[in-house]
């Protein structure tokens, strides 16, 4: 950290410290992130709102709740498992809503017939988007990651058709996102609505949250909300781990696969004393094994050793104050390469071709926070956060060396203008980053200060229709000053169709190296077409994101289905291109001079078939093209056509079926001098993966799974494998499974007393 604070002179230090003494001195804070809060209003035949006192707001499938008090509000404290709410008044027609935790809910029941002696019971779907949110967000709750092993973040996409993961390269194992296909590093991955998996940690940084640590996640395409930040280009993806006050008091998972990779995971809940409570989450990752399916002489995924240690504390409190925090520490040590391979060797093409890899992160957070008793829609936030990351790589003859340390502050305030017509989100946030990278002996240092403002305004006139509109205004010490504007809107085009319309700006500085290291996983040689004496040389990126997506919930054979398409652009001022094409012996990084674009286009139609027995059915096609030296092409490795289809039983006894059908498209190959003319695009193929779950009391399941069930893989991934340190070896160039049929069997244990 002391890099940080000796440059801090020339980075805003005034800005700095009115943010530090915010966070000393605000008793405000991140209130909503443990509980929900709002108001039931009940809708009359004459159109008239009034409060609705003692109406039941209760957690979906359990008897955990809370009645409302005199003017219709209440506070709800979030239980293990539940992520939507079931609301119900007499004399109004009952609700089932998803909990939206990031800011009060505003309920409205209107007013109808009670029969007397009627159940009705309502099955939340795993996936489910809010039909009120003004922004489309997709929530995979427990059901939905639970389909799959779901061993870390990047694989707990794996049965939902918004989000493609594929392998990076084939040496290291790594597994990479995309969205409305773009890379990972577009989308904002945030953990509970702080920055999280950004700078040089974007490209391991999603091994790093396991899944089983993982209480829902928000999925939002296209533009964000400006609270979050201004990186958000393609997406965002917030991840909300289990919290203290809900966790129950011991959790116990255990995970094998046939390459005798092992994980663990124990998650404990200690109350320290009436008002204190604490959670430690312990993950621990082994696998010592390399093996050669291809028999190719190289690993096709490296020997790992990972330790991730949470520990974070809560104040629970009958005040409308929430007070927390915590720490977490990451190590992961791993080496890959030829079979033969042993670390400390002597460096020299006389020896085998290796990989080794060593990470470590340390992270502390607090979050502070109050609602307003007796006006729940208005709040305030303080969110502070530090953290430094290490890592140490070695690609055969090559060494990285790379180092980020970086300070957060984001102060929020919610509240409404005139009525709950009308609601308002203004705050004030500092990000601070040092980066010391080393490449073949060349360094690359830069100090980020942006300090931003920022604004969110919320009309909804009628039910109908909303809109969000945000501004941001940040400034970069080195790009200066940058505007992100963002707005939103939804409109009901008739009962249960939804239409929602959103446009918006967002940056990114580009980590060039971090970001694309899979590329030293080839003798290739790195051009960088500098233009400046900062960082890398190059300009920052900046796109615009304009999107349309429909919804459409209707009743077929007695059961809901719902419909969806969705239709998204991205158009990019500015993108750092890489270029594998113009040399086979060298990849060029360069600012854009011309048009890069996609376009991507999604069908999704989800059905109860019968009782019990979910399918979901999607279709993406993708157009992704960038400007090559003077040509306009479509991105490498990015398939145009995608097909998915989930199909999910559960019987009255607790069992469950799980199957995912994945068909990928050809893709586009740079061309290499090794290749030809008529190997330069990959084959169409089918991923198929399965999982069977027993599950005894709620407390205990078996699953037994397999991943890609057909054995299909790309068979020749490394060119030139036979002699590593000759011109022309690439291992980079992937565009299909590197692995072939994976069985894995696993526990979880829930203790609840």
């Amino acid at each position: 950290m002391m890099l940080i604070f000796t440059n801090l002179r020339r980075c805003n230090m005034r800005i700095l410290l009115i943010l530090v003494v915010l966070a000393t001195h605000s008793i405000y804070g991140y209130a909503q992130e443990n509980r929900i809060t709002g108001r039931v209003l009940g809708l009359s035949e004459s159109n008239t709102k009034q409060p609705l006192i003692g109406a039941n707001v209760l957690w979906i499938n359990t008897l955990s709740g809370v009645v409302t008090t005199e003017d219709g509000s209440f506070v709800l404290p979030s239980i293990q498992g539940s992520d939507s709410i079931v609301i119900s008044y007499t004399g109004f027609q009952s609700d089932t809503l998803l909990a939206d935790f990031s800011q009060p809910m505003t309920i409205v029941l209107r007013e109808g017939v009670e029969l007397a002696g009627a159940e009705i019971v309502h099955r939340v779907k795993t996936t489910v988007v809010s039909h009120s949110a003004v922004i489309h967000t997709e929530n995979l709750g427990h059901g939905e990651l639970h389909k799959a092993a779901c061993c870390n973040l990047s694989e707990s996409f794996e049965t939902s058709p918004s989000v493609d993961v594929s392998f990076s390269d084939a040496i290291t194992g790594t597994r990479q996102i995309r969205m409305l296909g773009l890379a990972g590093k577009y989308s904002q991955l945030t953990r509970e609505n702080m920055p999280d998996i950004r700078g040089l940690s974007s490209f391991s940084g999603m091994d790093f949250i396991p899944g089983t640590w993982i209480n829902s996640i928000q999925l939002i395409k296209g533009a964000g909300s400006v609270v979050n930040g201004y990186e958000s280009i393609a997406g965002q993806i917030n991840t909300e781990l289990q919290r203290s006050s809900s966790m129950p008091p011991l959790f116990v998972n255990f995970y094998i696969n046939n390459d005798q990779q092992a994980e663990a995971n124990i998650q404990f809940k200690n109350n320290l004393g009436k008002s204190w409570v604490n959670s430690l989450l312990l993950h621990g990752k082994y696998a010592d094994f390399k093996r050669d399916m291809n028999k190719d002489g190289f690993a096709d995924k490296p020997a790992t050793k990972q330790i991730v240690v949470m520990d974070r504390v809560e104040w629970i409190n009958d005040r409308q104050i929430h007070l927390e925090f915590g720490g977490r520490f990451i190590f992961r040590d791993q080496d890959g390469g030829q079979v033969n391979f042993e670390r400390g060797q002597i460096l020299d093409s006389l020896h085998p071709w290796g990989m080794t890899n060593q990470i470590g992160k340390a992270e502390v957070w607090v979050k502070i926070g109050k609602v307003n008793p007796l006006k729940p829609w208005k709040s305030s936030a303080l969110q502070v956060s530090a953290s430094t990351f290490n890592q140490k790589s070695l690609y055969g003859l090559r060494e990285y060396f790379g180092n980020q340390q970086s300070i957060y502050l984001n102060f929020i305030h919610k509240g409404q203008l005139f009525n709950e017509k009308n609601e308002f989100t203004l705050g004030a946030s500092m990000i601070l980053d040092q980066f010391e990278e080393q490449l073949d002996e060349v360094d690359y240092k830069r100090l980020e200060s942006v300090p931003g403002i920022f604004g969110e305004f919320t009309f909804k006139p009628k039910e109908s229709w909303s809109v969000v509109f945000g501004l941001r205004a940040d400034y970069h010490n080195e790009y200066q000053w940058f505007i992100t504007p963002r707005v939103h809107g939804r409109f009901q085009l008739f009962p249960n169709a939804i239409l929602r319309l959103s446009a918006g700006r967002g940056l990114r500085t580009a980590n060039i190296i971090s970001e694309n290291i899979s590329l030293l996983a080839s003798n290739r040689q790195w051009v960088i077409q500098s233009e400046s004496d900062y960082g890398f040389g190059l300009k920052p990126e900046i796109a615009w994101n304009y999107g349309a997506n429909f919804t459409y919930s209707f009743e077929l054979n007695f059961r809901e289905a719902i419909f969806g398409m969705a239709f998204y652009r991205t158009d990019f001022s500015n993108q750092i291109i890489i270029d594998l094409e113009q040399d086979y012996r060298k990849v060029h990084f360069y600012n854009l001079d011309g048009l890069s674009y996609a376009n991507s286009a999604q069908f999704q139609f989800d059905y109860e078939l019968f009782r019990r027995f979910d399918i979901r059915l999607a279709y993406r096609w993708f157009d992704v093209k960038s400007t090559f030296g003077s040509k306009l092409k479509m991105a490498p490795l990015v398939a145009s056509h995608r097909g998915f289809l989930n199909l999910a039983y559960k019987t009255k006894k607790d069992w469950k079926f799980d199957m995912t059908f994945n068909g990928v498209g050809a893709k586009r190959i740079p061309i290499h001098l090794l290749q030809s003319e008529n190997s330069t695009w990959s084959p169409s193929y089918m991923l198929v993966n399965a999982q069977v779950t027993k599950t005894w009391n709620e407390v205990f399941d078996l699953y037994l799974g397999v991943e890609n069930l057909t054995n299909y893989r790309q068979m020749d991934p490394i060119i030139l494998a036979s002699n590593p340190f000759q011109e022309g070896f690439d291992a980079s160039l992937i565009w299909g499974p590197i692995w072939g049929q994976h069985l894995y069997l696993g526990f979880r244990w829930t203790i609840l007393n």
